[in-house]
């Protein structure tokens, strides 16, 4: 249950071993939160999603899924740079940083002008060599009850750099800071800088998410038999009298949740037999992330010439990232050359929900900060616009590590997948979501008496292990 990231790797990993699978898809198309749709703009007709998606490179799970219908991942194209922009005028970048541990971090800071000698000197050295020696899962849970922000104070980390940890990594999971967990904040610290050879650089679908990546794969799961019904919602599940499942009527012997948090919670609510109290009241209890706003439109006039694919800001009030289009998906490129024009996607994360309902303030003032970035689109007419607010991400809080339900759930029939769920390994957002989605896949495998595929992560030590 679930087209996105965690349903789809779990039904190739249960189909490719000669396991019969039903596919349902609550809307009208692949992908999840990573899906594109057709919208036509000045008569022409290219593609909307929910925004920019970095596919870097420790996405090893998520990038094997994708191997199954590319695969040397021509379908990815790498993008140059990730500048940094704080308002003050200060830009870091990943590129010519080094990438094997620890001289990636080494490298970062002293090439970085948010880093100064005198904040250095005040770094509370003891607590952040903790960072060299993590070990998962148990990091995750030492770190329970601690915030990001909370963390990144007991190092004394440089308020210059501070742009650099929480935008880059708690806005990540469209969290605020003072709620994201530590533990998470720690864990890509680690699997970015100090527990892989990667790097923060990152590939990016060549052309809309549907074209490039979901309708391939759509297509391969039906070459493996797999039976996918899209605009298939499920509102419950229901214990057959053979000792089974029914869902939607389909007579089942197991069941991959791979949905959103808010489905998952209303479908475990209407299934009363499922779980026990303790595990039904921890999952009924989990949060979803604030509102995040994408918002995307087609001007008349070209991106400045030095303009980067993809910008983060700091400091720029409500905006956090800038995006190109044209420079990273080969239809809103088509568009922008037949035009003469540019596609420049605003995002905002972690929105406070009065502000998300206040469209025409939220737009002056996201329009106002982009016109200090880059003055020259003012000139611009809008030929198309899509404003999108969304709230149905999962918070990744302050709440004990190990109490959040994990993969397997107390009915050995049912288990969970996507990037809300509890993983032992370093990994997340997409990642998470292809990585237990194996996972599932892999629980029913054993069942069955069948060998699973491989799962990879970076190392669960800290460097050298």
């Amino acid at each position: 249950m679930g087209g996105g990231i965690a349903g789809l790797s779990a039904a190739c990993v249960l189909a490719e071993k000669g396991v019969r699978v039903t596919l349902l898809e609550a809307t009208d198309r692949l992908g999840g939160r990573v899906a594109s749709w057709p919208v036509t703009v000045d008569g022409q007709e290219t593609a909307m999603s929910r925004g920019f998606h970095a596919f870097f490179r420790q996405y090893y799970n998520l990038r094997a899924l994708l191997r199954r219908t590319d695969p040397d991942l021509s379908r990815l194209k790498p993008v140059e740079d990730y500048p940094l922009l704080a308002a003050s005028g200060a830009r870091d970048s990943f590129t010519h940083v080094p990438r094997t541990p620890p001289w990636s971090i080494l490298g970062f800071v002293a090439q970085s002008p948010s880093f100064t000698l005198r904040d250095l000197a005040k770094v509370n050295v003891r607590e952040a060599m903790g960072l060299l020696r993590v070990s998962f899962p148990r990091t995750f849970s030492d770190l329970d009850g601690m915030s990001a922000s909370s963390f990144l104070d007991s190092l004394n980390f440089p308020e210059s750099a501070r742009h650099l940890a929480l935008e880059v990594f708690a806005r990540s999971f469209f969290a605020d800071p003072d709620d994201f967990s530590a533990g998470e904040l720690v864990a890509m610290f680690h699997t970015y800088f100090l527990g892989s050879a990667e790097g923060l650089l990152f590939d990016v679908a060549e052309d809309d998410f549907d074209t490039a990546l979901w309708k391939p794969l759509g297509e391969y799961l039906t070459s493996l038999g797999v039976d996918i019904r899209l605009s298939s919602p499920v509102t419950s599940l229901t214990e057959s009298d053979s000792g089974g499942l029914l869902v939607n009527s389909l007579a089942v012997d197991g069941v991959v949740l791979a949905t959103d948090r808010a489905p998952l919670q209303r479908i475990v609510s209407a299934s009363p037999w499922l779980g026990d109290d303790a595990w039904r009241s921890r999952l009924l209890g989990l949060e979803v992330a604030p509102p995040f706003v994408v918002w995307r439109r087609w001007l008349s006039c070209p991106a400045p010439a030095d303009a980067a694919a993809f910008l983060g800001t700091s400091g720029f009030g409500p905006l956090d990232n800038v995006s190109f289009l044209e420079q990273l998906e080969s239809g809103a490129a088509a568009w922008a050359s037949s035009t003469g024009g540019c596609v420049v996607e605003m995002h905002a994360y972690a929105v406070p929900a009065s502000d998300a309902a206040d469209r025409e303030q939220l737009q002056k003032v996201l329009w106002e900060e982009l016109l200090r970035i880059h003055p020259s689109l003012g000139a611009g007419e809008v030929r198309g616009e899509e404003w999108l607010v969304r709230e149905d991400c999962p918070l990744v809080g302050l709440d004990e590590w190990a109490s959040r339900p994990g993969v397997v759930t107390p009915d050995e029939r049912v288990v969970l997948a996507g990037d809300g769920v509890r993983c032992e390994l370093p990994v997340a957002l997409m990642e998470r979501a292809a990585t237990t989605g194996t996972q599932a896949g892999a629980h029913f495998l054993a069942a069955f008496g069948v060998a699973s595929p491989s799962t990879w992560t970076p190392p669960m030590g800290g460097v050298g292990a």
